[in-house]
Parts: structure tokens; C-alpha cells; sequence
């Protein structure tokens, strides 16, 4: 899952243009294929297998949805119209189908999970390198290099936006997918390092933690994602909520920092809603579309991944090409109909549902924090793409899984992070 994070960071659709390493800095420094992803995360099946354990772990019924999901996504597969396309989204989704219960059946079985979590964390920590020295002058000598190739106007517009901002996106397609990864993982990771320094003076470990926390708000801020900030603004009020503290103090502070919280965000994008907030435009241009397809196809869609088949047709002639619809939940209704709508976001309001009520997330830090790390990404998946980028999905699935199987009646062993 770490080295998803770095090396998986590209919507799969866009892998035809991610060519294979041919020496050793390309290898460490570019983005792999995806399929070398499969085959790494087949070895990791192979492992987990081994590991598995068909026992009674939560609810069953929170995995119906999910297979019911996947199997429209195979029944709407047939009536694509875009076979290449479909294959791929296909292959993607069996990966996160594979995340899911790996997390459920084996990863919740384990008995000291530090090793899967400090993998997480150094892939994280990258990330946050990558993220700094973007925003300390990376990203001017990337432009500076890009600027000098004899043919980098033919390059698509997106990258050409991308490449002339100053919004950082580390190891991630863009800024907002890294956001989507650092709302995603860092909660847990602060409450595995807190764990982690467990022998440490309390001085040190507060330190290491604070320095975590800011390293990852400060990439957030630099990222640019106005989305982002909003959905970190809910994750912090639901966890002051969670704090045993008097009710009135608790109420106090939660209309402060909303309120501070809101102010800030309109300050800080002044500017952006004055220039008219062109690409809330443009998303309301593809959900306008989605909308379309759906409506002509409502039984299966135009088939998983082709949204960017029905949106040339559809969309507005000033507008710019899309390849996804810039919200997970009307992409599946878009993609293979209300079906497939339905039984997402069935799937992922169910866990959460459940997971809220049912669970003893206060009685875990670690599971409190996945809890809201999970939720973020759901969150953002309602502006974004996210469960369609690996370095996102595959570890969203996979601590999903892992959450509904030990959130019912969690046991200190199955999250020990040290000893």
C-alpha cells in the first residue's frame, strides 16, 4: 500500500500514457505501469490467502452491496460501448473488490499490524518530501525543464494547467488527489506514530506527531484543494465531537473553529470565487452530462469507464474534455445505471451507518481514525475521482474492510501497532 501511494498515483485510464522504466532513475523516480501493480498486489493476495480466516467477522450483509456492485459492473460491461475502456476499469475494480476483503478476512486477523502500517508511513513521508520540495522550488525547475522540450505545446491541456500552477501534487495525477491522499491517510498515520513512540517521553512524542500533523496540513494548504480543506474542517469538528469533554465546551468550540474554519476558507479563496470558480463550472458540466447518459441509459449505462464516450456528445462547446465525471456516485450511474448507482452508494453509506453507530470508535484511537480518514475519502469522492486512482482506492477498500471486520467488537490485539 506504501509503494501504491507512490507509484500508482494515475487514473488507470491514463495508463497507456505511462511507459515502462528503461533504466534505474526512471524505475525510482516515474510512475509505474499499472499492471505491475496487479502483479504486486497478486503476490499480496497469494500471502493473505494464508492468512485468511472465514469466521465471523461483523455484519455480512456490509458485503452484499459490494459483490452485488462488481456483478453489475461485469452484466453492464457487456453493453459497453467501449471495450478497451471497460476491460480496464474491470481489472481496477477486481483489485478494490480484492483490497476489500483482504482488509476483512485477513488483515483484521492479524495479530500486530506495524509492519503494514509503517510500510504506509514511509510511503507517506515520501509523499510529503515530494510535496516540500514541490513548494520549495521543485515545481519552478520542473516548469523550467518541461519548457524546453521542442513539443511540450502538444501535450494535453490539462497537464499544461497542471504544470504552469504552483499547486503541488507530489506523487499524485494532481493536487486534488493528493489531497484525497493525505485526508485519506493521515489521521491514522498520526495515531500510528502516536503508538509507535509509545517508550518515547511524552515531549518527543508529541513532537514527532506535531511534525507529521503539519507537514501533512501544510502539503493540504499547498495543494490548493478547496475541497480538501472542507472536508478536513468536518473531520476535525466530527473528532471534537468524539472528545470526552462538558457538552457546553464541546458545542463552544465546535462553533468556533466552524467559524474560523469558514472564514479562512473564503479569505484564502477570495480570489478564486472572483475569477467566477471556473472549475465548479466545469464540474456542474459534467454531472449535467452524467445526468444525460443516465437518463438514456438507465438500466446499464453506457458501460464501466466510457463517461468520456458520452460526454463528447454532451457536453458544452466551451467546455474542456473530461475523461471521468468528477464524482464517483454519478459516475457509476452514468457508467452501468441505477443499479450500479445504488448498490455503491449503498455500500459505502451502509459502513459508515453502521460503522457510527454500532462500533466502539471511541474506545480505539486507531480505529477512530480510520473511521475519519475512510469517510474523507468518501467525502471527496462526491467533487472527485478518487476510486478511480489506485494509490487511493486500493488502500480506501482494504481499511474499509479492515474496519468492518474489527468495529463491532474490537479487540486491543487485532490494532496493536507495537508492543
Amino acid at each position: 500500500m506504501g509503494l501504491t501511494l507512490l507509484k500508482f498515483g494515475n487514473p488507470f485510464i491514463l495508463d497507456r500514457l505511462i511507459e515502462k522504466p528503461s533504466n534505474i532513475l526512471e524505475f525510482i523516480y516515474q510512475p509505474w505501469p499499472v499492471v505491475w501493480g496487479y502483479g504486486l498486489l497478486a503476490m499480496v493476495t497469494l500471502a493473505g490467502v494464508m492468512a485468511i480466516r472465514f469466521q465471523r467477522t461483523g455484519p455480512q450483509w456490509l458485503t452484499w452491496p459490494l459483490l452485488i456492485w462488481f456483478f453489475w459492473q461485469l452484466l453492464a460491461g457487456i453493453q459497453t460501448v467501449d471495450s478497451s475502456l471497460t476491460t480496464a476499469v474491470l481489472k481496477h475494480f477486481s483489485a478494490c473488490v480484492i483490497c476489500y476483503l483482504l482488509g476483512r478476512f485477513a488483515l483484521s486477523h492479524a495479530k500486530d499490524l506495524t509492519p503494514f502500517w509503517v510500510g504506509i508511513l514511509a510511503g507517506f513521508i515520501i509523499i510529503l518530501g515530494l510535496g516540500f520540495n514541490q513548494h520549495y522550488g521543485g515545481l519552478d525547475e520542473m516548469r523550467r525543464f518541461f519548457y524546453q522540450q521542442p513539443n511540450w505545446q502538444q501535450y494535453p491541456p490539462e497537464y499544461l494547467k497542471k504544470i504552469s500552477s504552483n499547486r503541488i501534487f507530489s506523487s499524485l495525477v494532481y493536487p486534488n488527489a493528493l489531497a484525497g491522499a493525505l485526508i485519506l491517510l493521515l489521521p491514522p498515520l498520526l495515531a500510528v506514530t502516536w503508538r509507535l513512540t509509545a517508550r518515547l517521553p511524552r515531549i518527543c512524542r508529541g513532537t514527532l506527531a506535531g511534525l507529521l500533523a503539519y507537514s501533512g496540513l501544510a502539503c493540504l494548504y499547498w495543494s490548493g484543494s478547496k475541497t480538501g480543506w472542507l472536508i478536513a474542517l468536518i473531520l476535525g469538528l466530527i473528532t471534537l465531537l468524539q472528545l470526552p469533554i462538558q457538552r457546553m465546551a464541546k458545542y463552544s468550540l465546535f462553533a468556533a473553529i466552524l467559524s474560523f474554519g469558514v472564514i479562512g476558507f473564503f479569505i484564502t479563496y477570495a480570489s478564486y470565487f472572483e475569477r467566477g470558480a471556473t472549475s465548479v463550472g466545469a464540474r456542474f458540466d459534467y454531472w449535467r452530462a452524467a445526468v444525460q447518459d443516465f437518463a438514456s441509459n438507465p438500466v446499464f449505462g453506457s458501460g464501466p469507464g466510457t463517461f468520456s464516450i458520452a460526454y463528447k456528445k454532451l457536453k458544452s462547446p466551451d467546455s474542456e474534455m473530461a475523461l471521468l465525471t468528477h464524482n464517483d456516485y454519478l459516475e457509476q450511474a452514468s457508467d452501468s445505471g441505477f443499479m450500479g448507482f445504488l448498490s455503491y452508494f449503498c455500500f459505502i453509506t451502509c459502513h459508515f451507518w453502521y460503522l457510527y453507530r454500532k462500533s466502539k470508535l471511541r474506545s480505539d484511537l486507531l480505529s477512530l481514525t480510520v473511521f475519519l480518514g475512510v469517510l474523507g475519502w468518501a467525502l471527496q469522492g462526491l467533487t472527485e475521482f478518487g476510486l478511480y486512482i489506485p494509490a487511493l482506492a486500493w488502500p480506501a477498500f482494504m481499511l474499509l474492510g479492515w474496519l468492518a471486520a474489527t468495529g463491532e467488537e474490537f479487540q486491543s490485539t487485532n490494532s496493536r501497532v507495537a508492543a
